[in-house]
């Protein structure tokens, strides 16, 4: 993983408007990189904490938001399940997001 695709996944991680939330999958592939998933994961877990983007609003893609092994804050999966909450995204009982209700649709094509 390299700065460009670090600089792409936080670049296309801020666009993801407030009260909505897109997986980890979906921005792999919106910057290009299909399949690569994992690698939006570490670089939203590498990010120096003075770069400010809505890391919270990426979850995965059964609609959970995914346990870290290491955070810069002890209770960082809470404070991102407060952090949607407090935009207007729901969790079931079972702490899953309805994708199909919250799914960002991803960035606006460009017209010709």
């Amino acid at each position: 993983m390299n700065d460009d695709f670090r600089a792409a996944v936080y670049a296309m991680v801020k666009k993801v408007p407030k009260g909505k939330v897109a997986t980890y999958g979906q921005i792999a592939a919106l910057v290009g990189h299909p399949r690569h998933s994992r690698h939006v994961g570490f670089a939203l877990s590498s990010m120096p904490m003075s770069v400010k983007i809505p890391w919270h609003r990426i979850i995965n893609s059964a609609g959970r938001i995914s346990l870290r092994r290491r955070n810069w804050d002890s209770g960082g999966d809470d404070l991102q399940k407060v952090l949607l909450e407090a935009e207007g995204v729901r969790f079931s009982a079972e702490g899953k997001v309805n994708l199909r209700v919250y799914r960002w649709e991803g960035a606006p094509k460009k017209m010709p």
